[in-house]
């Protein structure tokens, strides 16, 4: 009910959308002597304000169309080379000859947003690594003859995808999918698998969320798995392919983001204002670009959500050794020979310190010299993985470690 209401309110309110939209082209032409007045460009700001909280917010594109190798633009070409019903594996093809460099697999999160998050993620690595992505579909476009999506499916397709690419391998795993990452690579040793990553680098995972608890951790941790699949789990109406999945609904998920730190987003929304009438059109390209990706949001498989939620927040399966796949036990003391990162954000206040860097500990197999742990000073959850930051601290060390793994050719 509470997604047919939601779909509703949005088909209502479109009309008046494109009713603001036009009327802010139209009184926006050269032709309007008062197109530059006070009154003229506090109506344009206010007429755009409404269409940007009235606006449908669909997959970005991930508009890395070129990248710069040895100071020259080199085309980039999207290859799907794995499809499957809920996640394609997306190659960053670079249409150049090159001699061999590190093959890099980004593992994105499953948790509302799409892929394109870590889009600066990716740009960062394209000109000197092959890189790839876990790119997550919209649950409400998944026919639901393909059946649901578990905790265990994703552990699945993590080790199908290594599989693909090979012993040659380098993972990025970025927040939620660190759990999943960890298990998958336990499995691919207790069942000897060849193909096992050279190296896993965990940022920003909630592998044990009894350390440092934020306000996320104490959400998920505070309430049963029942009140989560009565209040937060909806049924796709008509008019989706994937008509009758269960879901996370994406609405649900972006009212939790926003009440989470609302104070902010309003004035955020204040300044795009402000920004408008005075005409800063660099800070409201900017304000713009982040809010298109922050407001698209995706449905979640809700089989996955409840187990996420089960396994990591309220159970602590993996910390304390009681995680199972498949009903096989996991033993994370199986991991020998893949070297081992992670890296935290001295701010973050989704994914507390040292949430991540408990992996260094429950892999004590693992060699103390390919164990390595980085924290990052001044950055919350988001710098970890994207911002100037990123690009010029965090990077860089990430680099360095795949290649002190990586095999020479």
């Amino acid at each position: 009910m509470l997604y047919t209401l939601n779909a509703q309110y949005m088909n209502m309110v479109r009309p008046w959308h494109h009713i603001a939209n036009y009327t802010r082209q139209v009184t926006s032409y050269p032709w309007n002597p008062f197109a530059h007045t006070l009154m003229f460009r506090s109506l344009h700001a206010g007429l755009e304000l409404f269409e940007r909280v009235t606006d449908y917010y669909e997959e970005p594109a991930w508009d890395l169309d070129f990248t710069e190798i040895d100071e020259k633009p080199v085309p980039i070409d999207y290859q799907i080379v794995q499809a499957r019903p809920f996640c394609h594996l997306l190659h960053f093809r670079r249409m150049k000859r090159l001699d061999p460099q590190p093959k890099v697999l980004m593992v994105a999160p499953l948790s509302g947003h799409y892929a394109t998050l870590l889009r600066g993620t990716v740009r960062e690595f394209l000109p000197d690594h092959e890189v790839y992505i876990t790119d997550w579909r919209n649950v409400r476009d998944v026919p639901v003859e393909h059946g649901t999506f578990t905790f265990d499916d994703y552990v699945e397709y993590l080790m199908e995808f290594m599989d693909y690419l090979g012993r040659d391998t380098h993972v990025i795993a970025v927040c939620q999918p660190c759990v999943p990452t960890l298990v998958a690579l336990a499995v691919m040793y207790m069942s000897k698998d060849i193909n096992v990553p050279r190296s896993v680098t965990l940022m920003g995972g909630p592998v044990d969320v009894r350390i440092s608890p934020t306000e996320v951790n104490d959400y998920a941790s505070g309430k049963d798995l029942e009140w989560f699949e009565d209040n937060v789990i909806c049924q796709v109406p008509s008019g989706f392919k994937g008509e009758g999945q269960w879901v996370y609904p994406g609405f649900i998920q972006l009212s939790g983001f926003l009440s989470m730190n609302m104070d902010n987003h309003v004035n955020k929304h204040f300044k795009l204002f402000d920004d408008l009438i005075i005409g800063d059109k660099d800070s409201a390209e900017a304000h713009r670009k982040f809010y298109n990706e922050y407001l698209a949001v995706m449905d979640m498989p809700a089989d996955y959500y409840l187990d996420t939620i089960r396994k990591v927040f309220l159970e602590y399966k993996l910390p304390k050794g009681t995680m199972e796949y498949r009903g096989q036990k996991i033993d994370l003391g199986a991991i020998t020979d893949t070297a081992l990162m992670t890296v935290e954000g001295e701010l973050d206040d989704i994914t507390g310190k040292g949430q991540t860097s408990t992996a260094l500990d429950l892999c004590h197999k693992i060699p103390q010299s390919m164990r390595q742990h980085y924290e990052q000073p001044g950055v919350g959850h988001y710098g970890i993985f994207n911002g100037r930051r990123f690009r010029e601290e965090i990077a860089p060390k990430l680099k360095t470690f795949i290649q002190t793994y990586e095999v020479k050719h």
